[in-house]
Protein backbone atom coordinates (compact mmCIF):
# COMPACT_ATOMS: atom_id res chain seq x y z
CA UNK A 1 0.00 0.00 0.00
CA UNK A 2 1.56 3.35 -1.40
CA UNK A 3 0.82 6.42 1.09
CA UNK A 4 0.80 9.80 -0.65
CA UNK A 5 1.46 13.14 1.35
CA UNK A 6 1.71 16.44 0.30
CA UNK A 7 3.44 18.55 2.69
CA UNK A 8 2.94 22.80 3.25
CA UNK A 9 1.04 24.17 0.52
CA UNK A 10 2.47 22.40 -2.13
CA UNK A 11 0.32 20.39 -4.76
CA UNK A 12 0.59 18.99 -8.49
CA UNK A 13 0.67 21.95 -11.30
CA UNK A 14 -2.32 23.08 -12.44
CA UNK A 15 -4.64 21.71 -9.98
CA UNK A 16 -6.51 25.35 -9.24
CA UNK A 17 -8.79 24.12 -11.87
CA UNK A 18 -10.39 21.63 -9.47
CA UNK A 19 -9.96 24.58 -6.69
CA UNK A 20 -10.94 27.62 -8.49
CA UNK A 21 -8.28 29.73 -6.78
CA UNK A 22 -9.59 33.29 -7.58
CA UNK A 23 -10.57 34.16 -4.18
CA UNK A 24 -6.63 33.85 -2.77
CA UNK A 25 -5.76 37.26 -3.30
CA UNK A 26 -6.48 40.84 -2.79
CA UNK A 27 -6.39 41.93 -6.80
CA UNK A 28 -7.52 40.89 -10.40
CA UNK A 29 -6.43 41.36 -13.60
CA UNK A 30 -8.41 43.42 -15.72
CA UNK A 31 -8.02 43.97 -19.60
CA UNK A 32 -9.03 46.83 -21.88
CA UNK A 33 -9.99 46.18 -24.68
CA UNK A 34 -8.89 49.30 -26.76
CA UNK A 35 -5.24 48.93 -26.28
CA UNK A 36 -5.16 44.58 -26.10
CA UNK A 37 -3.34 43.42 -29.40
CA UNK A 38 -4.17 39.71 -28.70
CA UNK A 39 -0.48 39.32 -29.15
CA UNK A 40 -0.91 36.62 -26.23
CA UNK A 41 2.00 37.04 -24.60
CA UNK A 42 -0.29 37.52 -21.19
CA UNK A 43 -1.75 33.73 -21.87
CA UNK A 44 2.00 32.82 -22.39
CA UNK A 45 2.96 33.72 -19.23
CA UNK A 46 0.22 33.46 -16.77
CA UNK A 47 1.23 31.06 -14.13
CA UNK A 48 -2.48 29.66 -13.57
CA UNK A 49 -3.70 29.67 -17.41
CA UNK A 50 -6.48 31.43 -16.53
CA UNK A 51 -6.12 34.18 -19.78
CA UNK A 52 -7.06 33.33 -23.22
CA UNK A 53 -7.09 35.54 -26.38
CA UNK A 54 -11.06 35.39 -27.31
CA UNK A 55 -13.07 36.82 -30.58
CA UNK A 56 -15.82 39.31 -30.43
CA UNK A 57 -17.07 40.68 -33.39
CA UNK A 58 -14.40 40.46 -35.53
CA UNK A 59 -12.32 41.53 -32.49
CA UNK A 60 -9.66 39.39 -30.19
CA UNK A 61 -8.69 40.92 -27.22
CA UNK A 62 -7.19 38.73 -23.75
CA UNK A 63 -9.66 37.64 -21.20
CA UNK A 64 -9.30 36.78 -17.63
CA UNK A 65 -11.12 34.35 -15.83
CA UNK A 66 -11.54 35.52 -12.81
CA UNK A 67 -12.57 32.37 -10.95
CA UNK A 68 -8.74 31.27 -11.12
CA UNK A 69 -6.94 34.95 -11.43
CA UNK A 70 -4.62 34.42 -8.21
CA UNK A 71 -4.04 38.43 -8.88
CA UNK A 72 0.20 37.77 -8.87
CA UNK A 73 0.11 40.67 -11.61
CA UNK A 74 2.63 38.64 -14.29
CA UNK A 75 0.08 39.30 -16.93
CA UNK A 76 0.61 43.24 -16.51
CA UNK A 77 4.33 43.29 -15.90
CA UNK A 78 4.35 41.70 -19.28
CA UNK A 79 1.92 43.27 -21.22
CA UNK A 80 4.08 45.20 -23.83
CA UNK A 81 0.85 47.39 -24.56
CA UNK A 82 0.26 48.64 -20.91
CA UNK A 83 -3.20 47.14 -21.40
CA UNK A 84 -3.66 44.90 -18.38
CA UNK A 85 -3.99 46.60 -15.13
CA UNK A 86 -4.22 44.81 -11.35
CA UNK A 87 -6.98 46.41 -10.04
CA UNK A 88 -8.45 45.64 -5.87
CA UNK A 89 -10.96 42.99 -5.49
CA UNK A 90 -14.17 45.64 -4.36
CA UNK A 91 -14.61 43.14 -1.14
CA UNK A 92 -10.97 45.09 -0.21
CA UNK A 93 -11.87 48.54 -1.27
CA UNK A 94 -12.64 51.13 1.98
CA UNK A 95 -14.43 54.45 1.86
CA UNK A 96 -13.51 57.13 4.27
CA UNK A 97 -16.27 59.10 5.48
Amino acid sequence: MKLKINLGAISEPLQSENLKTGDWGTEWAYVDKEKCTACRICEQFCPEGCIEVKEQDKEKFAVVDHRYCKGCGVCASVCPHEAIKMEIKELFRLEVC
